[in-house]
């Protein structure tokens, strides 16, 4: 028998740059978050 696999498809650099966008704007938003009330707890 042979195999009849198909191909898997290939994602665009422009998809994955816009994946990482999506998920790197609230990263950044809560670490931001997270440092600026951490700073008030050493005032």
């Amino acid at each position: 028998m042979e195999n009849q696999s198909t191909p898997s498809p290939t994602t665009s650099p422009v998809q994955i740059a816009l994946a990482w966008i999506v998920v790197a704007i609230p990263l950044l938003w809560g670490i931001s978050q997270t440092f600026i009330k951490a700073l008030a707890l050493f005032k």
